[in-house]
């Protein structure tokens, strides 16, 4: 009888390559810029990526847009998000009911805290410049660094799963 064996490394291929883009831009102006510059055409995706940390929950915004002709993906994705939760003072008393908001900063991905988004692309088999467009992406600006990112040094690579 023979043995079958399945290999996990197999579910563990990466197949997208991510670039860190640093930049004071709001998430749909960078989109505008990027869909100026190269030929895609992002658009705000309504399903949000959501994440769920010790400090809160949070809803990073994502542009999207698939490429028919490659079969291939385009995401930008914001890292950073503010969530601002309300606590009440443990000492109350009949006449003050005292609330105090405090903000914090939640990151998709905690270990790129000073990242503001992310393009990440997706199923990219057919052969992509990517220095290419890192170079074109460079020409924005108002982008003050991109920069690929290693994928294998990723600990919270699920964040990226959606």
């Amino acid at each position: 009888m023979a043995i079958h064996k399945l290999d996990l490394d197999e579910f563990d291929e990466i197949d997208y390559y991510l670039m860190a883009i640093h930049t004071s831009l709001e998430d749909y102006r960078l989109a505008y810029f990027i869909n100026k510059i190269l030929p895609i055409n992002l658009s705000k995706s309504k399903n949000e990526i959501h994440a769920q940390t010790k400090e809160g929950e949070a809803n990073f915004s994502r542009f999207y847009y698939y490429d028919e002709e490659k079969a291939v993906s385009w995401n930008l994705i914001q890292n950073k998000n503010e969530i601002i939760s309300v606590s009440t003072n443990d000492f109350q008393n009949l006449f003050s009911n005292e609330t105090s908001e405090v903000s914090t900063t939640i990151h998709l991905l905690p270990e790129f805290k000073k990242v503001d988004f992310f393009l990440k692309i997706d199923n990219s088999e057919e052969a992509l410049n990517f220095s290419e467009i890192q170079q074109k992406l460079k020409t924005i600006e108002s982008i003050a660094a991109i920069y690929a990112v290693d994928t294998d040094n990723i600990k919270s690579k699920n964040n990226l799963i959606f």
